[in-house]
Order: C-alpha cells, then sequence, then structure tokens
C-alpha cells in the first residue's frame, strides 16, 4: 500500500472530543454519502468534527462574512467513520472504471485497473484501522466544503468535490486565469483563492489534490504546517448530544 508523505508523522492525540457542528454553520443536504448508502450505524451523526477544528470552522466564516458578507461556507463532508472511508474508497473505484467503460471484474483489464486505484488514492485516504495512519476524516480533523449564496446555492469551482482528476488542484486554472483575465478560468481560480484565504486564515491547511479539502490537527496538517506532531489520530462518535456552545467563538 502506497502512503502519503504525511503518514510518517507521529500522533500524539489530546484526546479531544467529537461535537456536533452548529446550525449556524450551513451545510449541502441531504448528505451526500448517506444518499449512497454508505455504511453509518444507527445514530452516528456525519456532521461532528474535534471541538478545535469547529472553532477554526467558525472563524473562517467569520473572515469570509467580513470580506464577502453576500456568501457562506458550505459544508459537504466532516468526520468519516472507517467503515464509510471503505465504502466509499470502494465506490469511487468502481465508479471511475464504469465511466471509462472498463469492467472491474474483467482480469484481462487488471493493469489499467491497478492504475485507477492509484488515481483515486491521490484522492481517497485508502482504509486502514493502523493508528498510526488514520484517513484525515476518519480523526474528525478534515472538512470538504465550498462557498454558497446566502440562498444556499454554491457557487461554481470549476470542478465538482470528489472528481478524479487533475482540475481538482487547487491551482489548477491559475495560469489560464492570467492569461485570460476576465474570463470564467479567473472566476474559478478566484474562488477558489478565496476560499483557502479564509480557511488558512483560521489555521487550516488544504490536501494539495483538492481543492474542496482542509485539515486542522491530522498529520496532513501537521506536514504542511511544520508541525512535529500531529494532535488528532482515529476518531470515535462519543455523543452528537455534545453542542459547540462556547459564547467566545460565536457571534
Amino acid at each position: 500500500m502506497k502512503f502519503k508523505p504525511w503518514n510518517n508523522i507521529k500522533i500524539n492525540e489530546c484526546h479531544e472530543t467529537l461535537i456536533s457542528i452548529p446550525q449556524s454553520v450551513f451545510r449541502l443536504t441531504p448528505h451526500p454519502y448517506m444518499s449512497l448508502g454508505a455504511p453509518y450505524l444507527d445514530g452516528e451523526d456525519p456532521w461532528v468534527l474535534r471541538t478545535s477544528v469547529i472553532k477554526r470552522l467558525i472563524e473562517a466564516q467569520q473572515y469570509l462574512a467580513e470580506i464577502k458578507p453576500h456568501l457562506q461556507l458550505a459544508l459537504f463532508d466532516a468526520w468519516r467513520p472507517i467503515s464509510v472511508q471503505e465504502f466509499m474508497f470502494n465506490y469511487t473505484i468502481q465508479e471511475t472504471c464504469k465511466s471509462r467503460g472498463i469492467d472491474i471484474n474483467d482480469h484481462s483489464s487488471k493493469t489499467i485497473i491497478t492504475e485507477i486505484i492509484a488515481e483515486v488514492g491521490n484522492f481517497w485516504a485508502r482504509p486502514t484501522y493502523n493508528s498510526s495512519t488514520p484517513p484525515p476524516h476518519s480523526t474528525g480533523a478534515a472538512i470538504d466544503l465550498t462557498l454558497a449564496d446566502k440562498s444556499g446555492n454554491p457557487l461554481d469551482m470549476g470542478g465538482e468535490i470528489d472528481f478524479i482528476g487533475a482540475k481538482s488542484r487547487p491551482d489548477f486554472y491559475e495560469k489560464e486565469s492570467l492569461r485570460m483575465p476576465c474570463s470564467k478560468y479567473q472566476v474559478f481560480h478566484e474562488r477558489r483563492s478565496l476560499l483557502l484565504s479564509v480557511m488558512e486564515q483560521a489555521g487550516f491547511v488544504q490536501h494539495p489534490n483538492e481543492w474542496w479539502h482542509f485539515s486542522y490537527g491530522d498529520q496532513l496538517w501537521s506536514l504542511f504546517s511544520n508541525q512535529s506532531e500531529a494532535i488528532y489520530g482515529v476518531a470515535f462518535e462519543v455523543s452528537k448530544d455534545i453542542t459547540f456552545s462556547s459564547p467566545s467563538f460565536v457571534t
């Protein structure tokens, strides 16, 4: 199994709990993976994160409101049990094969299927119960999100969340935006840059292959923020009744 460069980083678990994301932070519903039949157990709430991650998410929303009051963050996905990670990893491989006209059960296509699995692995962390290499979303530290207007309509970011391909790279439209000012490519680049800016101000780091994925406290964050250790390992939901209520973070 190919590991990501951040998987070698030590995890010093801080034991911060998973809590519900406040309703004041807009989310896209119905939840995309629940709609696909992902195996969330009865009572498991996908809209939970570590306490400090929620604090920073609210800060990012406030930064956005200050400069673009007509926009809001729109959550796509948050905490992901490893069983759901496994389901979605396999689902994405199957759907990618199908979209390219490849029969996943055809042994003569083994080479191309292996290549597709590797390609999917650039976007989806491989599911594992190894405590030293948890998938980012399974730590409660990672979130997928986009920008939306105040009516809840997501902005066109030049590529769908979870798309497997080059245009998912955060800087994919940068060169075209410089070459063709006032084009849709410039709009896409500016929107992606805006999302990155407000999330970075709040302490998040961005996945190098995904414009929508941001982390705080996991191994990916540790690598790209030059921290010696990650503070979050794999997380298990404690109680969906615990909510974020600190008045110092909420306006």
